[in-house]
């Protein structure tokens, strides 16, 4: 009877550990931003990303060092606002976000595809 409840007990703290590596283990990096202005930007080592909106700058300067192996000189955060949009009749809101903006070292870059 004991050995059944401790298996449980073993089982029960398991999967807890692992649901909170998962919630720690969130990127903040969305994903790259590709735009004409961005791949601009791209040329003079100014690389653009789409972040969490809960990100900040030295979160993301970290997670930049860990994916790319490479520091950052510096990061700027720019939040995008919400827009009020009128499509086919009916009015709606085109979500905002944040994005983050990379500099980097002369030699330094960032392979994105």
């Amino acid at each position: 009877m004991a050995t059944k409840k401790a298996q449980k007990n073993t089982a029960v703290k398991e999967v807890t550990t692992k649901t909170s590596k998962v919630a720690t283990s969130q990127s903040f990096l969305l994903g790259p931003r590709v735009t004409e202005k961005a791949s601009m930007n791209a040329e003079r080592n100014v690389f653009t990303f789409n972040v969490n909106p809960r990100a900040t700058a030295p979160e993301i300067k970290k997670e930049i060092k860990q994916l790319y192996k490479i520091s950052p000189l510096k990061v700027r955060m720019i939040t995008i606002p919400r827009k009020n949009v009128f499509i086919r009749g009916k009015k709606g809101v085109r979500g905002g976000g944040k994005k983050a903006l990379v500099y980097l070292k002369k030699g330094d870059t960032i392979e994105l595809a």
